[in-house]
């Protein structure tokens, strides 16, 4: 087969074309894992895994939070479709296909079906990102003037406020509960529930947990936050000292949001030290030599890095921010996104089919690596199963470094 470094882009894609890289990563993932819950109009879904099919995925494990990131970049591609007007033209998909927007609602639709009819989960990480995604998505619907899905989403948010009010109390001095279990407080789900209270206009329990964070589990050794505290049997808070490269992003987020000098300061710091400690070289061939941003495998791991570049990109706008930091930020997603676009491969089924018995033949779909250091030959050759966890990374990735590009002239 034809390896992706001497497997040439479109003539009409220019090399530093993000937004149609990202295009195509969107194009990919939808047609690939895309599908409606059991044939059912006014839904779609992420299928677990690729290729796979449409009964298979009711006995696959559900991942609820899989399918939040999914909403999330499906949002980003609104977003840009909303730069290019709007219009059918410049749907990712085509003209007579449905907007990125359109199908980021009927995924939410999706997710509370196949979650049994609610959106209340047993994670309150989970929950989080959903709200977080549902939040941009019902403001790319009210700037597109499409308000289809307000009322569900007005629920979604009210029923999950209360989810994440109950969880953030004083126990261990602060922070939210990760599960129901109410015995672990951590990063990944403190810094989202916080990301979002300040994106919601609750400013005041934003900071307290932002505070908590810096207080608990912020390692100043490092420059970054470590995963989480719980108590002993002594009742002493034992802290947790992973560090995960996602945690970071969120944190990064809410800190973002919230401005100030000292969370300006603290964001610059983080930047800082995710380039020292969260970077290998890349491997990945056709791509220039550069430090990308460590990955980390498959399942829930197979997301982490693309988080991290979405609020990596949201940094390097900042202008708040020292241009150093910014420039480090930019430097990050684009050097990321630019080895996860070297090392795809294009698609290859030999069955000619996406799993749901339609005849597809797959033209111009990718397959992005699990590692940005490491081409997808390497990391999923073919015959191998996809996940989908790992093809919306590097979708992330794509659509961050689309974020830092100027928006192309009509």
């Amino acid at each position: 087969m034809t390896s992706p470094d001497t497997n040439p882009a479109p003539p009409s894609l220019q090399p530093t074309d993000w937004h149609e890289r990202a295009n195509v990563a969107a194009r990919s993932v939808t047609s690939l894992f895309g599908r409606r819950l059991l044939f059912l109009p006014g839904t779609h879904l992420g299928a677990v895994q690729w290729p796979s099919r449409q009964l298979q995925n009711l006995f696959q494990p559900w991942h609820y939070w899989w399918q939040a990131h999914y909403v999330d970049c499906l949002v980003d591609a609104g977003r840009r479709e909303l730069g290019n007007a709007a219009t059918p033209a410049a749907r990712f998909n085509g003209p007579e296909r449905p907007s990125a927007g359109q199908l980021a609602s009927r995924l939410v639709t999706g997710i509370r079906l196949r979650n049994a009819f609610t959106f209340v989960n047993n994670y309150y990480d989970d929950m989080a990102w959903l709200a977080l995604a549902t939040h941009r998505l019902e403001k790319l619907a009210e700037e597109t003037r499409k308000p289809g899905g307000r009322r569900r989403n007005a629920r979604l948010r009210a029923k999950l406020t209360l989810q994440f009010d109950s969880a953030s109390t004083d126990d261990l001095g602060g922070g939210t509960y990760w599960s129901k279990k109410r015995d672990f407080k951590n990063t990944p789900a403190t810094a989202p529930v916080a990301l979002y209270y300040a994106r919601t206009g609750q400013q005041a329990k934003a900071q307290r947990l932002v505070d908590w964070l810096n207080t608990v589990l912020f390692d100043k050794s490092q420059g970054l936050y470590l995963d989480g505290a719980r108590l002993n049997a002594a009742g002493e808070v034992v802290v947790e000292g992973t560090v995960y490269t996602y945690n970071q992003g969120p944190v990064l987020g809410a800190l973002l949001e919230l401005g100030g000098e000292a969370n300006l300061a603290r964001a610059a710091t983080v930047i800082e030290a995710v380039a020292r400690q969260l970077t290998v070289p890349s491997q990945a061939s056709g791509a220039p030599p550069s430090r990308v941003l460590r990955c980390d495998g498959t399942g829930d791991g197979g997301l982490f890095t693309g988080i991290l570049c979405r609020y990596l990109a949201l940094a390097a706008l900042d202008g708040r921010l020292p241009a150093s930091s910014r420039a480090t930020a930019a430097d990050l997603v684009t050097a990321t996104a630019e080895a996860f676009w070297a090392g795809r491969r294009p698609e290859q089924d030999s069955a000619g089919q996406n799993g749901s018995g339609q005849d597809r033949s797959g033209a111009g779909n990718v397959i992005f690596s699990i590692h940005a250091s490491r081409p997808a030959d390497v990391t999923y050759p073919p015959g191998a199963a996809v996940e989908l966890s790992t093809q919306l990374q590097a979708w992330m990735a794509l659509e961050a470094a689309a974020s830092l590009q100027p928006k192309r002239a009509q």
